[in-house]
């Protein structure tokens, strides 16, 4: 046997068999099964904090010391070189050294590649690594300062899912894509692109899986022989693949069945940039006859944790937690994104303690325009803070093409800070409608302000030496060995996990993004924020601001849709999560069955239904989220005429009447007002509280005033209910869910919230 432990035909030996022993110490049964099942193919669904790359590499590791499979005949693929050097230096210390091939989809096609076109005689093509000043002279000259980084992404997303310039504008709007141009404009420069490439004998990544693919299946002595060469195929990270890659992997199968695929179809985050989680979610399906393993058992968060991210999918269980209980996740609401970003600090710095790392913390956001003002508040609070790699302003295409620029320059940094700008600048809209150029404008304002720090320091620098100042600024925020706090973006967090985690920004137009509208990319902005939810330990606090700037804009905002669900999860943690996930269910079911007899067959009726189905899209809710059937029944018996009337309308209180009022009353006052049926029986109600004043028991109503007050908890009390609630409430007094339900002002959410109590409370007063 040699020293690496591979047997071929030969049964293990027992020093072999002892080894492989020893690789099953400390799993769990589902870990054990997901190492040794012979079963292939086979896919590993491996939740958050399941320990996926432990169950990876010891089923490398396991097979090859067992004379299952040859070590040199594995291929490892992964997304990134990173990861390949993990896995390969974790299997090194599994006793497998350095036999095991593991790398990238590209790397290892383009090395494939360079054999085929070696044997073959064949020129290399040149390799096209940046794209940026590539494309840039195909657009409109217009548009190339603004739209080249976005024109870029189509394009690889375009290929990511093996669409030619001829059907790209057909199936960019089939599939709801929202690019800077029209569709046919980039279908254009797509086709130029390529014309381009082909004229000058130059080859991008992409074009590497294509043409290595091609060669696999049209080169029967080349498929051959790397079929040979691997025999064995793991994918880590699988719920990622995109159609390219898997073209790739099924060329390099063949007919072979040896395949092992590790994923979690709950951190699909990529479909933006081709990825589908198809091919993960429907292993079976491509592949008859596999075996599909759970691993569900949790080993990096607490209870608490695993609950309140469960809450960002909606309905879905938590994973079974191996931490012992710790404390309820925090929300809290500011008056603007500085305070926020301040609240943050202050809380960084008390989590720490006084003798803690800084590094076991992190504050993760929606986008690079968030980063800057949080880095600030950070730095202003004397706390060492660095930037993840993903997220940082250097690692824009369109910065990195202004660098480029002045890099070539030796002219005085001053003679160039008119190019230190976006043309978002000039007109930057609110980020809920152009979040691409709030993400611009607010990454060369840092871009500006690292120029004003360089200046400060070199009054006569050079633009090349600015551009080596700041590139080593950024080696200096990237090294991991500083104890420092992590700011990051939702993406660049993927994989990675700290004690304590700050969630910050959670407001529509950014959880969910603004421009994810179909219900393929609401679906993956909830993954999106599970993964960065599922990414603390213990400590997990999320925070939103009613008031953001970008750039040199400020917007009011709103929280996200979303929060609803996970304050629900937090509010609940005490309760089984069966018994609290069927009494949110059970309160939408009730909302559901509330239907007003006779809604008239009128435009009115029409429009306010489109109206609806078109914001609850945009927030991935349900209809009766926005409100239900009884709302808009209401809504045409009171007609009301101003914000203020309506407070009159069943189901909509201070936030829905400021949140939705404008469109409403457009909407009605666009139409004639419809005649109505009679109400039925139990109908809602939908008079002026004013009109059962006189009515009023004045020491139920200061009771009710105290316990809205106590509920609040610090919010101002219209948040629990408001006046005309309360006096409603005093003069009906409900006794049953159903009657509570029908006091204006008090929808499903507020009746799963405060509901029990509040009827308990009713029942005791005299």
């Amino acid at each position: 046997m040699s020293a690496t432990g591979t047997l071929l035909d030969d049964q293990p030996d027992d020093g072999a068999s002892s080894d492989a022993d020893g690789l099953l110490v400390g799993l769990n049964a589902e870990q054990h099964h997901a190492v040794t099942v012979d079963a292939l193919p086979l896919a590993i669904r491996a939740g958050a904090g399941s320990g996926k790359t432990r169950v990876l590499t010891r089923r490398i590791a396991w097979r090859s010391l067992t004379g299952r499979h040859d070590p040199r005949r594995v291929l490892a693929l992964t997304f990134t070189r990173k990861a390949a050097g993990q896995l390969r230096s974790r299997l090194r210390l599994l006793g497998l050294r350095d036999q095991v091939a593991a790398g990238t989809f590209h790397s290892v096609a383009y090395a494939q590649l360079r054999t085929f076109w070696s044997e073959r005689g064949q020129r290399e093509p040149d390799l096209l690594d940046r794209k940026f000043s590539f494309v840039t002279p195909l657009l409109p000259r217009d548009r190339r300062s603004t739209d080249v980084l976005d024109v870029v992404t189509e394009i690889e997303w375009a290929k990511a899912r093996r669409i030619p310039p001829e059907a790209y504008a057909g199936r960019a709007e089939e599939l709801g894509r929202n690019p800077p141009m029209s569709p046919p404009t980039i279908a254009r420069i797509y086709r130029d692109y390529e014309d381009r490439k082909a004229e000058k004998r130059m080859v991008d990544f992409d074009d590497l899986l294509d043409q290595c693919a091609r060669a696999l299946r049209g080169d029967r002595a080349f498929g051959d022989a790397q079929r040979w060469r691997f025999r064995h195929l793991y994918v880590d990270e699988f719920q990622d693949v995109n159609p390219l890659q898997f073209a790739l992997l099924a060329a390099w199968l063949s007919d072979s069945d040896d395949l092992c695929v590790v994923g979690d179809p709950d951190q699909a985050i990529y479909g933006w940039n081709g990825a589908d989680a198809d091919h993960l979610n429907r292993f079976d399906t491509h592949f008859p006859g596999a075996t599909l393993v759970d691993l569900r058992q949790n080993y990096r968060s607490t209870p608490q944790v695993l609950r309140t991210a469960a809450a960002a999918l909606r309905g879905s269980t938590p994973m079974e937690a191996n931490r012992l209980s710790g404390p309820a996740p925090t929300v809290t609401v500011h008056a603007d994104d500085r305070a926020e970003a301040a609240a943050v600090a202050r809380k960084v710095r008390d989590t720490r303690g006084t003798d803690g790392a800084w590094s076991r913390q992190a504050v993760l956001v929606r986008t690079n325009a968030q980063a800057d003002v949080i880095v600030g508040a950070l730095r202003d609070a004397g706390i060492p803070v660095r930037t993840r790699s993903g997220s940082g302003v250097l690692d824009r295409p369109d910065v990195k093409g202004a660098l480029g620029s002045l890099s070539r320059s030796s002219r005085p940094l001053t003679d160039h800070l008119g190019d230190l700008r976006s043309d978002a600048d000039d007109d930057l809209s609110d980020d809920e409608t152009a979040p691409r150029d709030a993400e611009r404008a607010a990454a060369f304002a840092q871009l500006r302000t690292l120029a004003d720090e360089y200046l400060s320091i070199e009054p006569s620098g050079t633009a090349s030496g600015f551009v080596g100042w700041v590139r080593g600024q950024a080696r200096a925020a990237a090294d991991d060995s500083a104890d420092a706090v992590e700011v990051a973006t939702f993406h660049a967090a993927k994989g990675l996990e700290w004690e304590a985690v700050h969630v910050a920004g959670l407001e529509q137009g950014l959880v969910p993004i603004a421009h994810a509208r179909e219900p393929a990319a609401l679906a993956e902005e909830r993954r999106l924020l599970y993964v960065a939810l599922s990414r603390a330990e213990v400590g997990l606090h999320l925070s939103w601001a009613q008031q953001r700037t970008f750039g040199e804009r400020t917007s009011k905002r709103r929280p996200s849709f979303w929060l609803d669900d996970i304050e629900h999860a937090i509010r609940n943690l005490d309760k089984p999560f069966a018994q609290a996930e069927q009494a949110r269910r059970a309160s939408m079911a009730r909302e559901r069955v509330q239907k007003p007899a006779g809604l008239p067959d009128h435009p009115v009726v029409e429009e306010l239904r489109t109206w609806r189905q078109d914001q609850a899209r945009a927030a991935d809710v349900e209809l009766y989220d926005v409100f239900p059937n009884a709302t808009i029944d209401s809504l045409l018996r009171v007609w009301p005429g101003t914000k203020k009337d309506l407070l009159d309308v069943h189901g909509i209180g201070p936030y829905k009447a400021d949140r939705f009022g404008t469109d409403l009353l457009a909407i009605l006052a666009g139409h004639d007002r419809p005649e109505m049926p009679a109400p039925p029986a139990k109908a809602p109600r939908s008079r002026a509280p004013a009109a059962v004043h006189g009515d009023l028991d004045p020491d139920l109503v200061e009771a009710l005033r105290a316990w809205r007050l106590e509920q609040a908890d610090g919010k101002p009390a219209f948040t629990v209910f408001a006046n005309a609630t309360m006096h409603e409430l005093a003069a009906t007094r409900p006794t049953t869910t159903d009657e509570l339900l029908a006091v204006s002002g008090i929808g499903p959410a507020k009746a799963e919230r405060f509901g029990a109590e509040l009827l308990a409370f009713l029942a005791e007063q005299p």
